[in-house]
Parts: structure tokens; sequence; C-alpha cells
């Protein structure tokens, strides 16, 4: 029987049970969901780093913004101040549609 382990989302459950898998789960307090979401995340950042097609692609974005969502609820963060902070961000310090790679910076 394998054992997971992880943050999965909601419906999960539900999925086993139409399967008639047997399973085990617990509901997270918050902390431990705080350290859950930010492992999940770390999870599918290296998911996404390592998917090939376009559909694998979308499918690791999707579950990064999902927990993106999740992590700003979390910290009572609204999506429009998350979205206002950064467009702040990109006004001041620009996005990454230029591709820079900075290499080093002399500091002397």
């Amino acid at each position: 029987m394998p054992v997971y382990n992880k943050l999965v989302r909601d419906r999960i459950l539900e999925v086993l049970e139409r399967e008639k898998l047997t399973y085990s789960s617990k509901i997270l307090n918050p902390s431990e969901f705080a350290k859950s979401v930010q492992k999940k995340l770390y999870e599918e950042v290296k998911e996404f780093e390592q998917a090939n097609s376009r559909e694998e692609i979308t499918g690791e974005l999707a579950d990064i913004l999902e927990l993106v969502y999740a992590a700003a609820e979390m910290n009572q963060i609204s999506l429009e101040e998350l979205e206002s902070v950064r467009l702040d961000k990109k006004i001041k310090r620009g996005g990454f549609e230029k591709r820079i790679f900075l290499l080093e910076v002399n500091d002397e």
C-alpha cells in the first residue's frame, strides 16, 4: 500500500471512493496546512521543471496557480491585492519578457 503523506486536492477522496479504494486521511490544522502548501508548491514546481509537453506544462502551471491561490487565502490576501502587487512590481522592476539573465555585478 503506497504511503503519500501529502496535501491533495479536495475531491481526491471522492475519486478514491469511486474506484472503491480504501484510504486514510486527516484534516490539517492551520499550521500543518501552511507547511503542506509550501511543500506541495515546491513539488509542483519540480514537476513543472520536468514537464515536456504543452499539456503537461499547462497542467503543472494550473496546479501551481491553485496553490498560489490557497497560499493567498491562507494568508488573508485577496486575489485582487495579489494582482495589484504583481502589477506594481512589474511597473517598478519590470517583468520577464526580455529574458535577461544577470551574470554578475561589480560592486567595488
